[in-house]
């Protein structure tokens, strides 16, 4: 276990992090997240350079179907929402024969037949941030603003026992 144990250092020190580039959703719920195709292309390039791979050798899945009809101006219509759900198992392979064994979680939900896919590339997204420790977006540092920089005005005096209602 000592080369395989020694390349995922090598990966963890190369990688620094992943940039959140693209925004997920529209309007008021959208959200910054990290594209699977920069996870898998930067952690591919790292991991090639440390003679690791990863194979998927197991996939759990529970999908749970809701249908409805909705009415509007057109008339009413079915739909359906499929959400799936997976536990997966990859296997962490390193040109000595050394292997271990990951796992990774994930969900999807989509109106036909796209929430499997979804769930398994966020399992497989999730278990190489996670394997390799690598932070997604801009790394909230607490020493990254000096204390002198704070506006003082706001500061909060803890309150005296008079001032507590006991």
């Amino acid at each position: 276990m000592k080369e395989i144990a020694e390349a995922i250092v090598k990966v963890t020190e190369k990688v620094k992090g992943i940039e959140k580039n693209s925004t997920v959703g529209t309007g008021g719920s959208s959200y910054k997240g990290v594209n699977d195709k920069d996870v898998k292309t930067i952690m591919r390039e790292a991991m090639a350079e440390n003679g690791l791979s990863m194979l998927p050798t197991g996939i759990d899945a529970k999908t749970t179907i809701t249908r409805w009809e909705e009415t509007s101006t057109y008339g009413t219509k079915q739909k359906q929402s499929v959400f799936t759900e997976v536990t997966t198992k990859y296997l962490l392979l390193h040109t000595s024969g050394e292997s271990i064994e990951l796992a990774g979680y994930g969900q999807g939900v989509d109106s036909q037949d796209k929430g499997a896919g979804k769930a398994t590339t966020y399992a497989c997204k999730y278990t190489l941030l996670y394997t390799f420790l690598v932070p997604t977006g801009q790394i909230d540092d607490a020493d990254s603003v000096h204390s002198d920089e704070y506006d003082k005005e706001k500061s909060i005096t803890p309150p005296t026992n008079n001032d507590l209602d006991l």
